[in-house]
Protein backbone atom coordinates (compact mmCIF):
# COMPACT_ATOMS: atom_id res chain seq x y z
CA UNK A 1 0.00 0.00 0.00
CA UNK A 2 1.14 3.41 -0.75
CA UNK A 3 2.29 5.71 1.92
CA UNK A 4 0.50 8.92 1.88
CA UNK A 5 2.55 12.49 2.89
CA UNK A 6 1.82 13.68 6.58
CA UNK A 7 -0.66 16.64 6.23
CA UNK A 8 2.18 18.99 8.06
CA UNK A 9 4.70 17.65 5.76
CA UNK A 10 2.84 19.01 2.57
CA UNK A 11 1.46 22.45 4.78
CA UNK A 12 5.33 23.08 4.92
CA UNK A 13 5.74 22.85 1.28
CA UNK A 14 3.08 24.58 0.64
CA UNK A 15 4.07 27.29 2.48
CA UNK A 16 7.60 26.76 1.01
CA UNK A 17 6.73 27.45 -2.36
CA UNK A 18 4.54 30.35 -1.03
CA UNK A 19 6.81 32.66 0.38
CA UNK A 20 9.27 32.00 -2.91
CA UNK A 21 6.63 33.23 -5.45
CA UNK A 22 5.99 36.29 -3.17
CA UNK A 23 9.56 36.73 -3.12
CA UNK A 24 10.10 36.48 -6.95
CA UNK A 25 7.02 38.61 -7.90
CA UNK A 26 8.64 41.44 -5.75
CA UNK A 27 12.09 41.38 -7.24
CA UNK A 28 10.25 41.64 -10.77
CA UNK A 29 8.60 45.05 -9.72
CA UNK A 30 10.19 47.96 -12.41
CA UNK A 31 12.50 50.62 -10.35
CA UNK A 32 11.25 53.19 -12.68
CA UNK A 33 7.61 52.20 -12.62
CA UNK A 34 7.95 52.00 -8.49
CA UNK A 35 10.67 55.04 -8.28
CA UNK A 36 9.26 57.64 -11.50
CA UNK A 37 12.07 60.46 -12.12
CA UNK A 38 10.22 63.78 -13.16
CA UNK A 39 11.56 66.72 -14.57
CA UNK A 40 12.24 68.51 -11.11
CA UNK A 41 15.51 69.00 -9.70
CA UNK A 42 16.59 68.80 -6.07
CA UNK A 43 16.67 72.35 -5.61
CA UNK A 44 13.29 72.78 -7.09
CA UNK A 45 12.06 70.22 -4.56
CA UNK A 46 13.78 72.29 -1.88
CA UNK A 47 12.31 75.39 -2.75
CA UNK A 48 9.00 74.32 -2.99
CA UNK A 49 9.27 72.39 0.26
CA UNK A 50 11.19 74.55 2.52
CA UNK A 51 9.23 77.23 4.78
CA UNK A 52 11.37 79.91 6.01
CA UNK A 53 10.76 82.25 9.42
CA UNK A 54 7.90 84.08 6.66
CA UNK A 55 6.16 80.82 6.42
CA UNK A 56 6.58 80.44 2.88
CA UNK A 57 8.87 79.44 0.35
CA UNK A 58 8.90 83.41 -1.03
CA UNK A 59 9.64 84.59 2.90
CA UNK A 60 12.93 82.60 2.66
CA UNK A 61 14.30 83.51 -0.60
CA UNK A 62 13.55 87.37 0.36
CA UNK A 63 15.66 86.32 3.80
CA UNK A 64 17.59 85.17 1.15
CA UNK A 65 18.06 88.59 -0.33
CA UNK A 66 18.33 90.48 2.62
CA UNK A 67 20.86 88.33 3.65
CA UNK A 68 22.90 88.90 0.78
CA UNK A 69 22.52 92.69 0.94
CA UNK A 70 23.49 93.06 4.44
CA UNK A 71 26.92 93.81 4.88
CA UNK A 72 29.44 93.67 8.25
CA UNK A 73 30.39 96.22 10.19
CA UNK A 74 33.14 99.07 9.76
CA UNK A 75 36.26 98.01 11.49
CA UNK A 76 36.52 101.38 12.99
CA UNK A 77 32.71 100.47 14.40
CA UNK A 78 33.61 97.76 16.08
CA UNK A 79 36.33 99.32 17.91
CA UNK A 80 33.73 100.63 20.70
CA UNK A 81 31.59 97.66 20.98
CA UNK A 82 34.77 95.93 22.11
CA UNK A 83 35.96 98.59 24.38
CA UNK A 84 32.22 98.30 25.96
CA UNK A 85 31.97 94.46 26.10
CA UNK A 86 34.01 95.27 30.07
CA UNK A 87 31.12 96.91 31.29
CA UNK A 88 28.14 94.48 30.05
CA UNK A 89 26.70 92.07 32.26
CA UNK A 90 26.80 88.70 31.46
CA UNK A 91 26.15 85.50 33.64
CA UNK A 92 29.79 84.98 33.83
CA UNK A 93 30.81 88.24 34.99
CA UNK A 94 28.01 88.47 37.51
CA UNK A 95 29.17 85.44 39.30
CA UNK A 96 32.60 85.93 39.11
CA UNK A 97 31.99 89.91 40.79
CA UNK A 98 29.40 88.66 43.64
CA UNK A 99 31.04 85.16 44.44
CA UNK A 100 34.65 85.52 43.99
CA UNK A 101 37.03 81.96 44.35
CA UNK A 102 39.23 81.83 47.18
CA UNK A 103 42.74 80.82 46.51
CA UNK A 104 43.58 77.30 46.10
CA UNK A 105 47.09 77.00 45.36
CA UNK A 106 48.37 74.31 43.78
CA UNK A 107 50.46 71.46 44.99
CA UNK A 108 53.21 70.28 42.76
CA UNK A 109 54.48 66.59 43.93
CA UNK A 110 56.99 63.93 42.15
CA UNK A 111 56.13 60.13 42.57
CA UNK A 112 59.66 58.48 42.56
CA UNK A 113 59.82 55.29 40.16
CA UNK A 114 58.73 52.24 42.28
CA UNK A 115 57.12 49.05 41.72
CA UNK A 116 53.32 48.46 41.58
CA UNK A 117 50.96 45.77 41.71
CA UNK A 118 50.79 41.78 42.85
CA UNK A 119 53.16 41.13 40.36
CA UNK A 120 55.72 43.97 40.79
CA UNK A 121 55.95 46.25 37.42
CA UNK A 122 58.13 49.02 37.35
CA UNK A 123 56.12 52.53 37.47
CA UNK A 124 59.32 55.39 35.98
CA UNK A 125 58.83 58.93 38.44
CA UNK A 126 56.38 61.14 36.69
CA UNK A 127 55.04 64.73 38.21
CA UNK A 128 51.01 65.39 39.58
CA UNK A 129 49.23 68.57 40.26
CA UNK A 130 46.37 68.64 42.71
CA UNK A 131 44.83 71.39 44.40
CA UNK A 132 45.37 72.12 48.17
CA UNK A 133 41.85 72.13 49.37
CA UNK A 134 39.35 69.37 48.14
CA UNK A 135 36.48 71.90 47.14
CA UNK A 136 36.74 75.28 45.19
CA UNK A 137 35.60 77.72 48.35
CA UNK A 138 33.72 80.99 47.08
CA UNK A 139 33.79 84.32 48.98
CA UNK A 140 30.43 86.03 50.43
CA UNK A 141 29.03 89.17 48.58
CA UNK A 142 31.54 91.93 49.90
CA UNK A 143 33.99 89.78 51.51
CA UNK A 144 37.39 90.97 50.46
CA UNK A 145 39.37 88.33 49.31
CA UNK A 146 42.47 90.75 48.09
CA UNK A 147 45.95 90.30 49.10
CA UNK A 148 46.22 91.86 52.84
Amino acid sequence: MPRLPSTNHTRLQMAAVLVVAVLATGCAVDKEKMLPHGDQTMMDIWNAGTTGSAGSSQGRQLMDARADLRRPLDPTQARPLAENAGYSRTAQNEIYSQFRRLPNPDLVMYVFPHLAGSDPAPIPGYTTVFPLYQRVQYAMPGERVDNY
